[in-house]
């Protein structure tokens, strides 16, 4: 029981990371696509550190 409760906490740890990763993604072509410099280098940094 335990171990299953581990595996479903990882599981959903993961999932978190790929959604706040897509988000990211997301918001730095949107980023792009304006122009905005700052933004920009502020999404990659965010992406460098969560990585």
């Amino acid at each position: 029981m335990n171990q299953s409760r581990l595996q479903i906490t990882r599981k959903a740890q993961e999932a978190h990371r790929e959604n706040i990763q897509r988000s990211l993604e997301h918001r730095l072509q949107v980023a792009r696509a304006k122009g905005d410099e700052q933004l920009i280098r502020q999404l990659e940094a965010e992406m460098r550190y969560s990585s």
